[in-house]
């Protein structure tokens, strides 16, 4: 067997190339291929990768047999017929947050992976990073006593950018889905399924969501507040409050960064932040693992449980009226 993993990347734009780049920490992960709508942008994004074959078309992309895995970049409206195409050509997916427009999107992708029997994964990237690994293993290990609270924001000024897909109905805008999925992942990741959701949120002149506030109630008697904006930047970053003690994550908590576990006592220990490079590569090497070994998805974070996270943001949408064209 080849210690190369290959990559085919579906779709050319800034995500794809930041998750193809921070695959250069790597030796063996090669970004052997790259699919787009057009020759022209597949030959540009290929340029920058050696050996890296270009096709025109996703079709072409995911037929070929010299691939590994294939990894959904493309916008969120189209990550559903992207990432079937994929599984049903026997491929591999690691598809891009969020894992679809709605819980039923997802569901659809798992059948078609376990129709396929390859595997598929969320590329949620912040839950494969190495300080929420030891976030778990202090979740796990009980120090912080039974947690009452969980704070996380993300906001981002993207007033000044001009992307459609953050503004535009027709590709899955707002702030909901691009940055609110972080906070929502990460309050699934501690405290699960809610019991109960409250929203409300702040509407663009285009219908999408600028700003959105989500309460979590659980039957234990334990919050989740979260916060997404993409008018403002704010601090983004994360808490998770026990009756012992306390994590504090610092800026930009789904990024690689510091951290400390501040005890009821005032006992602190800091986990600095060392990490190198943009963060997105742990997730690769998490779904070479699932892939060579044969398994079919990772307990990081399952397709299941990527079908729950889209079912509560389904329910933040209906509560703040949030319908998108492909639902109508």
């Amino acid at each position: 067997m080849s210690t190369e993993f290959r990559w085919g990347i579906l779709a050319s734009g800034g995500i794809a190339q930041a998750f193809a780049r921070d695959l250069s920490y790597f030796n063996h992960h090669i970004v052997a291929a790259v699919g787009s709508r057009s020759q022209e942008s597949a030959d540009s994004f290929a340029a920058e990768f050696p050996g890296c074959t270009a096709y025109s078309s996703y079709e072409a992309l995911v037929a070929d047999p010299t691939l590994d895995a294939i990894y959904v970049a493309s916008p969120h409206p189209y990550h559903v017929s992207n990432t079937v195409l994929a599984l049903n050509a026997g491929k591999p997916v690691l598809c891009e947050k969020p894992f679809t427009i709605n819980a039923a999107e997802a569901r659809q992708m798992k059948a078609a992976a376990d129709a396929n029997g390859v595997a598929l994964m969320e590329a949620m990237w912040a839950r494969f990073l190495p300080h929420m690994h030891k976030v778990r293993e202090i979740l796990a290990s009980g120090i912080l006593g039974d947690i009452w609270a969980v704070e996380a924001d993300h906001g981002q000024r993207l007033s000044d950018y001009a992307n459609p897909r953050h503004w535009e109905p027709s590709l899955g805008g707002g702030a909901l889905l691009d940055l609110g999925i972080y906070p929502i992942s990460f309050a699934h990741m501690v405290l699960g399924v809610p019991d109960k959701i409250t929203s409300s949120a702040t509407f663009t002149d285009k219908g999408v969501d600028a700003s959105s506030t989500v309460i979590f109630d659980y039957k234990s008697g334990a919050q989740a507040i979260l916060t997404s904006n993409m008018m403002v930047s704010t601090p983004c970053r994360a808490t998770i409050c026990g009756t012992l003690g306390k994590i504090e994550i610092d800026r930009t908590f789904y990024n690689p960064a510091s951290m400390r576990v501040i005890m009821h006592d005032g006992t602190t220990t800091e986990y600095p932040n060392e990490y190198k490079g943009h963060g997105l590569r742990d997730q690769a090497l998490e779904f070479e693992r699932v892939v060579r070994s044969g398994a079919k998805s990772s307990a990081i974070l399952t397709p299941d449980e990527s079908i729950l996270i889209m079912e509560s943001l389904d329910e933040v949408r209906k509560q703040i009226g949030l319908i998108y064209p492909s639902e109508r």
